[in-house]
């Protein structure tokens, strides 16, 4: 009797898995951007935190949120792999969250109310802060395993070689991903800020952990579907193993135009390496042949590295200067607490019956961005080129350069508004009510919400597109991550200026820049001083633009009257701004 033969089993993977991948992060960001906006409140309110330490606190738990993920990265690549790495990061998220709606629901998680009549708080004791931080750490945690890995792990489940349509597949999921990531964020700083306004903080803090068990529910259901690559080498020990090789054969001498001595991978570009960082080029020199198999396999990574490994690690020390040049622009970026006490002392009215809440300004940063992409695509692009006669395109760090002088006129135009409010708040007799809303309306807020996205489209986005041009293909996981590092890096040098700001305008006789009464402090000269700040690091820009020369896609031109391509040449030549606009 013939058994019947079983239909072959269906490979994992492919569009069936798509809609749990982007529902994973799209919950993800929904839940954890919608702590953000309000929780200066929370910390104010609840904890009794004055601005300054509540603005510290939000600019750590930032800095760790924007650090993990390049952890994250390096444990995924290196040892668990990204659908492990996207499952630990979902459990760690849902916990941190419900931690924190628990120091919500439990009275005795955080600190008494404080006295109305005698104005005296008190603040949480070790125990209830611990609780808070943890909380923060695992959302932290969480973020640094499933931002990473999502993109990546969603086109590991698309990338058929052998599919003809694939660039179109993969194409067509990138843009989902990133449409959905862009309307979690507007959900997360409309509807889950409006609940925390008009319901509460048990609530408001709820919800974002319901979403996000949604998240890691619908993330494990799918399981079986995945396909699951294995963890492999990370670009992160390649570094390593240069520096230390390089280090190990400090006292060999450079071979002199003896390409064989140098190690290089089969079918490789590089027949030498490149004289810049030369002291680097030790690291691929064949010091022993028995390092190497006759196959070209080496026996050993920590002993001899390839020309590539090498040229990598010199890429990435190249960029460093420029990449610096941005940190000031995520320092304006992060200032979200300041805007936030701004809006809540102005009258947020759009009608008689609903008024924006003070954490949903954000949001107008966010539709500036979007509509800028699509109108500098679609509209300004095209028609200049059409307009001049010739395919018309703004260099990657001429827009990092406009970006930083936008950033600056954002502070300018934020100390302006924040200056007239703080006069009204004066002269309709609130000086000592910072609770009070000035009759002002919080919609000069948006000015300045306009400049910081349009500083973040031209500045965060050329950033971005500057790393993955200048660097190999091979590194395009760390271009993704360096602009979340200096983000990172920016939180923590806030908190630097911030508490220097107010320790050194603090004195019994007059009150902080920065006080928790809005309308005693001076948020206008702190705005001005963040300025100035941005305005010398425009300056530092122009000075690394011209020290990094060309852009590697400016170099590869050459006039071809053939196939209609020109040299791009620089109008100021031999200059920092005609290395800008190179």
């Amino acid at each position: 009797m013939n058994q019947q033969e079983l239909p072959p089993r269906k490979p994992n993977g492919g569009l069936i898995t798509m809609p749990f991948i982007i529902a994973n992060e799209a919950f993800e960001k929904v839940a954890s951007y919608g702590l953000l906006p309000n929780m200066i409140f929370y910390l104010m309110r609840v904890y009794n935190m004055g601005v300054p330490r509540a603005t510290n606190v939000i600019f750590f738990w930032s800095a760790a949120t924007n650090f993990m993920p390049l952890i994250g990265a390096f444990v995924a690549d290196s040892f668990l792999g990204r659908y492990l790495t996207i499952g630990i990061g979902s459990i760690a998220s849902l916990l941190g969250m419900i931690l924190l709606w628990l120091t919500a629901m439990i009275s005795k998680a955080s600190p008494p109310p404080c006295n109305q009549l005698t104005h005296n708080c008190k603040s949480a004791s070790p125990a209830q802060y611990t609780l808070l931080i943890f909380s923060f750490g695992l959302i932290s945690i969480g973020a640094g395993g499933i931002r990473p890995c999502s993109l990546a792990f969603g086109a590991d489940q698309l990338d058929k070689r052998d599919n003809p349509d694939n660039d179109r597949v993969l194409e067509s999921f990138f843009s989902w991903y990133y449409a959905s990531a862009a309307v979690s964020v507007l959900i997360a700083l409309t509807g889950i800020v409006y609940i925390q306004d008009h319901v509460g903080w048990k609530v408001g803090f709820g919800v974002p952990a319901l979403l996000m068990f949604a998240s890691a529910l619908l993330f494990f259901l799918a399981s079986s579907l995945y396909v699951k690559q294995k963890a492999s080498k990370s670009l992160f020990t390649g570094f390593a193993q240069v520096l230390v090789v390089a280090y190990k054969n400090r006292k060999l001498a450079l071979p002199l135009y003896n390409s064989s001595r140098y190690h290089r991978e089969k079918g490789s570009e590089f027949t030498v390496p490149t004289d810049k960082l030369r002291f680097l080029n030790k690291a691929c020199v064949i010091k022993n042949p028995e390092d190497i198999s006759s196959s070209g396999v080496v026996s050993n990574r920590w002993n001899v590295c390839t020309i590539e490994q090498v040229e990598e690690l010199k890429a990435l020390i190249r960029v460093i200067p420029m990449w610096s040049t941005g940190i000031m622009v995520s320092i304006n970026i992060s200032q979200s607490s300041f805007p936030l006490l701004q809006a809540s002392s102005m009258n947020r009215h759009i009608t008689s019956s609903f008024e924006i809440p003070a954490g949903s300004f954000g949001m107008f940063t966010i539709i500036t961005i979007t509509i800028w992409v699509v109108l500098y695509d679609r509209v300004i692009i095209p028609l200049a080129s059409k307009l001049i006669g010739k395919k018309v395109h703004l260099g990657v760090k001429l827009r990092m350069g406009i970006g930083i002088f936008f950033s600056s006129m954002a502070m300018v135009v934020s100390g302006i508004v924040e200056h007239v409010r703080r006069r009204k708040a004066i002269d309709q007799g609130l000086l000592n009510n910072p609770q009070a809303v000035v009759n002002m309306s919080a919609m000069w807020l948006i000015p300045q919400n306009i400049l910081s996205g349009l500083a973040e489209a031209f500045n965060a986005i050329g950033q971005t597109e500057f790393y993955y041009s200048e660097f190999p293909k091979s590194m395009s996981s760390i271009a993704s991550s360096l602009f979340g590092v200096g983000m990172a890096i920016a939180n923590l040098l806030a908190s630097v200026v911030l508490s220097s700001v107010d320790n050194l305008t603090r004195s019994q006789a007059k009150e902080s820049w920065v006080s928790s009464n809005i309308n005693k402090g001076h948020y206008e000269y702190y705005y001005w001083l963040l300025a100035i700040m941005t305005f010398i690091n425009l300056i530092y820009f122009l000075v690394c633009s011209w020290a990094y020369g060309s852009c590697v896609n400016k170099v590869a031109k050459t006039s071809n009257e053939g196939n209609g391509l020109e040299e791009e040449k620089s109008s100021v030549p031999g200059t920092p701004l005609g290395a800008l606009l190179s």
